[in-house]
């Protein structure tokens, strides 16, 4: 049989996507040798161009590939809100709503101590400069509501409120078209106590 050197480590490549495993990552490599070599190099490239081009922005931390992202640089953006996000992926996704016009920290993380990740890990003190600069009114926590993500608003919130910021939590509750009988009871128990 043929030296397969190449292809194991395409697919070693591809099993370090997220929910990737051997099975997917093998008929990925398959695919694009055999239907999409085209693709393939596609990809190759894209992904070679991503990883030396992208950096971290200066001020929010989200991906650029300039020293001030095209956000925080956007002079109609709200600068006196300022949303702190978990991942690139969260700022992505409240910016798909079209409901916010204000400015973003992202923590690149989340605080999680059991994985040994603290504040200086995500850079609490970077957020707290920007924070308290005199520009920003209000500080929108937007942080997953996992148990890292509570415990990693919850601090933020404390530390932002001692210095005297507005400091809001994005609202949790029921989901838009579910019916109750099938929604857990965390989310309902939540829903009740931030009712409107």
């Amino acid at each position: 049989m043929a030296d397969n050197n190449s292809l194991n480590a395409l697919i070693e490549g591809l099993r370090r996507l997220p929910g990737v495993g051997v099975k997917s990552a093998s008929r990925m490599a398959f695919h694009l040798l055999q239907h999409d070599r085209a693709g393939a190099q596609v990809l190759a490239q894209a992904l070679q161009q991503a990883s030396t081009q992208i950096r971290h922005c200066a001020r929010c931390h989200t991906f650029t590939e300039s020293e001030i992202c095209q956000t925080c640089l956007d002079p109609s953006r709200d600068a006196s809100k300022l949303c702190v996000v978990e991942t690139p992926a969260d700022q992505a996704a409240v910016e798909r709503t079209s409901a916010y016009r204000g400015l973003y920290f992202v923590l690149m993380g989340k605080l999680s101590p059991l994985d040994g990740i603290g504040p200086n890990d995500i850079g609490l003190a970077k957020l707290f400069d920007r924070a308290t600069s005199g520009l920003v009114q209000e500080v929108i926590l937007a942080t997953n509501f996992t148990a890292e993500g509570e415990a990693t608003a919850h601090v933020i919130a404390e530390a932002l409120k001692a210095r005297g910021l507005k400091v809001t939590r994005l609202a949790r509750g029921v989901p838009a078209g579910s019916e109750l009988e099938y929604v857990d009871l965390g989310t309902i128990a939540h829903a009740m106590v931030d009712r409107r």
